[in-house]
């Protein structure tokens, strides 16, 4: 299908000027057995910004590929296959090679967002959830306090899930969202806590934007509809600021209507020429753009 940036920036975000979207920079890793870098660049592309795929070696190499970088994008596959365990060795060469950058990128008002194994990434790496209140400077990245593991009925599982967005997180991701549904696919995808006390602040902060939902729409722990069994039905999690945000379904899977897979059944009035993955992807630029307008990161033209 042909892109149309103006076109579905009026439908999506009619607040978003087209040229100063144009000019937001995404920049998305690739490659050691990372695969989802066509759809996560479709979804910004097909509204508008300006999206730069680096493989991970020559990012490692130079650092400095981030600057004037406005979102980082960590996308689905499997990295170093998954050895280890999943996310693991990726997020240990980021740590040790990139942490001082990727720690810099956040402070001073860069975006990030992982899906699936870029949520497992993010996790292991600290990005996820990042400083807790009150405990870790906001210029260093966070050590790893939570992980996400083998699903409790084990096994790979690719399936369509739903969704609840929580209206008073702080993530600007999901800002206005109620449900999102996308493809999940994966086999580790429960996350789990270094302890109890942190899960409670994470909850108490409205720091889980989105969880897993029944088809009552109630956040639920059982297969199928939460295909990890993730406490909470948690699937994914956002840092104090809500600008870095990860989760282990696929909103990428979902940038045209007809992506779902009983589309010619909705009765979505009209239609909708996007799918709704898109939306969380329209957020994202939006957050860009003010924090620029707010003057907390430079233009990169």
């Amino acid at each position: 299908m042909a892109s149309d940036p103006a076109g579905l920036l009026t439908e999506l975000a009619p607040d978003l000027d087209p040229r100063a979207v144009a000019a937001v920079r995404v920049l998305i890793p690739t490659g050691y057995g990372l695969n989802c870098e066509a759809e996560t660049a479709a979804a910004f592309e097909l509204l508008g910004a300006r999206v730069e795929r680096v493989h991970v070696a020559e990012l490692l190499d130079d650092p400095k590929r981030l600057h004037g970088c406005a979102i980082l994008a960590f996308i689905g596959g499997f990295s170093f296959g998954d050895h280890v365990a999943s996310g693991r060795v990726l997020a240990n060469r980021l740590r040790f090679r990139l942490g001082d950058a990727l720690a810099r990128h956040v402070a001073d008002g860069g975006l990030a967002i992982g899906m699936c194994n870029g949520f497992q990434v993010m996790a292991k790496l600290g990005l996820l959830p990042g400083p807790l209140t009150g405990a870790d400077p906001s210029d260093q990245l966070a050590p790893q306090r939570v992980s996400v593991v083998g699903n409790d009925r084990l096994g790979y599982r690719d399936a369509w899930v739903r969704m609840r967005c929580d209206p008073d997180s702080p993530c600007v991701w999901t800002r206005g969202l109620d449900l999102i549904e996308s493809p999940s696919r994966h086999g580790e995808g429960k996350l789990v806590f270094a302890d109890d006390e942190i899960r409670a602040q994470l909850e108490a902060e409205h720091r889980v934007p989105v969880r897993y939902v029944d088809d009552a729409g109630a956040p639920t722990e059982l297969w199928p509809a939460n295909p990890s069994g993730s406490p909470g039905g948690i699937a994914g999690l956002c840092d104090r600021s809500g600008r870095v945000f990860g989760l282990m379904p696929h909103p990428e899977a979902f940038l045209y209507a007809e992506n779902h897979p009983r589309w010619p059944a909705r009765d979505d009035a009209p239609a909708p020429r996007h799918g709704l993955g898109l939306r969380v992807f329209a957020n994202g630029l939006r957050a860009a753009l003010q924090v620029r307008q707010a003057g907390q990161k430079p233009d990169p033209s």
